[in-house]
């Protein structure tokens, strides 16, 4: 039996959710759960992506929990399994996020919808223009200041879209400075919107140290939210390779 009350306490899962056409049987999200907006600002909150308040969530009497191995706190999972369902995404690759949509899709009993929508992101990762490929450094976090390293979902975006990450011989999301940063003399230089709010003062910052890169400010969602937001990631990020190139 599908299940019908679900919280999600992953941002872009909830998305998918509503996308998937489940949004009637999702009960919690957390307070970063922002999209769909018209939608699921009527659905309560349950506190925070590593805070989760778990007497609210309890009070919900959900018969699924969607958690993820990097969005969430591994106590706070382990303690809603002893009385929940729990489904625990592991996201490092478009792959397993690809995997993840048809596994929700699955368990969810809209696994036509799922499929479809696999299908479509699919034939965008198909279209990335015929540029060659382009050494970058992404960045999340100011001061200090951090980029990605290879076993991260956003590596796995930018490797698709020809663009080499200058830090992809390291893990997780190492800790740089910007002198480090122009000895590797990446060619582009990309300043994430989230979790750190890079703006346009920040361009100039980097481009003191690496005045022969081109420093460009991009939305965050488009390299780290997987689900549903992927089909439209996807066709931003064709057209931006095509840009930049």
């Amino acid at each position: 039996m599908s299940p019908t009350r679900i919280v999600s306490l992953v941002p872009s899962l909830t998305e998918l959710l509503f996308d998937l056409g489940l949004g009637r049987s999702v009960v919690g999200r957390t307070r970063f759960c922002i999209h769909p907006g018209e939608f699921v600002e009527k659905v309560p909150v349950v506190g925070g992506t590593k805070n989760p308040r778990l007497d609210k969530i309890r009070k919900l009497a959900p018969d699924l929990i969607i958690a993820n191995k990097e969005e969430n706190r591994k106590e706070d999972v382990e303690e809603l399994q002893k009385d929940f369902e729990v489904m625990v995404t592991e996201i490092d690759t478009i792959d397993e996020a690809l995997f993840a949509i048809h596994d929700i899709g699955w368990t969810c009993g809209v696994q036509d919808q799922a499929k479809e929508l696999i299908s479509k992101i699919r034939q965008q990762m198909e279209q990335v223009p015929d540029e060659p490929p382009m050494s970058t450094a992404y960045f999340i976090w100011r001061d200090p200041w951090m980029s990605v390293g290879r076993d991260t979902y956003i590596h796995s975006v930018l490797d698709h879209w020809k663009l080499k990450n200058v830090y992809g011989s390291q893990t997780r999301y190492p800790k740089t400075t910007l002198h480090e940063l122009s000895l590797k003399k990446p060619e582009l230089i990309l300043l994430s919107s989230e979790p750190y709010p890079f703006k346009e003062k920040h361009i100039a910052e980097v481009s003191e140290f690496c005045p022969g890169s081109s420093v460009v400010l991009v939305n965050g969602e488009w390299f780290s939210w997987y689900g549903s937001r992927m089909l439209k990631a996807f066709s931003q990020l064709n057209i931006l390779r095509k840009a930049i190139s």
